[in-house]
């Protein structure tokens, strides 16, 4: 029958970790490894979480019950299982006729539209009949005034993997002003376009996608900028609806 520090030890060498390594994942000090390795303690309140740090069963080490690695005597994890989500509340559904909320604002909602004959040429207008729902807490949050919000929806694969083909983006119209590395909302010549932006020597303005395999850079001069763009504001959010495998 192996002792508690003899498992451990097998554990920790299963593991390929060191004393202090271990005494990390876990969350206590090197001390707490060393007095269970050496039998100065039999005992620790911590076994669980050292099992599933070394990928061990839990009931193996802590008992010698069953296999080292025997699923069935507990969950054998080689990592910790990480919370990458907090609960913040449900999902309020409205239709648009509904009246607002206390704290609910409607931003303007920007689109193509095809100019009439059929030419293929578009300019980007406000649709006055469409309007999307912001919390102003979610804007104030954001930095972003109620009267500085817009909307739009994205059109094309430029910028997946971050932002979907048809995703809501919501942007700030006060906020025009380039920085590097941010996303903007912009018109250029009846497009609207939404894209990663950078300032070059001599005003020019360097144009990226995320998905820069496919669409690579763009670098307009400062006088095309000038000349065929209108910034409509800094991309605060965006978000994107997945329908169900099953339809």
């Amino acid at each position: 029958m192996t002792t508690i520090s003899q498992r451990l030890k097998l554990a920790r060498k299963h593991a390929r970790l060191t004393q202090k390594a271990l005494a990390e994942k876990v969350g206590v000090e090197q001390p707490v490894i060393s007095q269970l390795e050496t039998g100065r303690s039999q005992k620790s309140a911590f076994i669980y979480d050292i099992a599933v740090a070394c990928g061990v069963s839990p009931a193996w080490l802590s008992h010698g019950s069953g296999d080292m690695l025997d699923a069935r005597n507990g969950p054998v994890l080689t990592t910790f299982a990480d919370s990458n989500a907090e609960l913040i509340g449900d999902i309020s559904a409205w239709d648009e006729d509904d009246p607002l909320d206390e704290d609910d604002v409607e931003v303007p909602y920007f689109a193509e539209v095809e100019f009439a004959g059929g030419n293929g040429m578009t300019e980007v207008v406000e649709m006055g009949d469409r309007k999307l729902r912001f919390s102003a807490t979610t804007l104030r949050a954001a930095g972003v005034s109620s009267q500085g919000a817009a909307c739009a929806r994205v059109k094309g694969k430029s910028m997946e993997r971050l932002i979907l083909d048809g995703a809501a983006i919501g942007f700030d119209m006060h906020d025009t002003n380039i920085h590097d590395g941010e996303i903007y909302a912009f018109n250029h010549g009846g497009m609207l376009r939404v894209k990663y932006l950078y300032r070059l020597p001599g005003g020019a303005i360097r144009i990226r996608s995320e998905n820069d395999d496919e669409y690579p850079d763009e670098v307009m001069s400062a006088k095309q900028w000038h000349d065929e763009v209108r910034m409509l504001g800094r991309v605060f959010w965006w978000s994107t609806v997945r329908r169900s495998p099953k339809r």
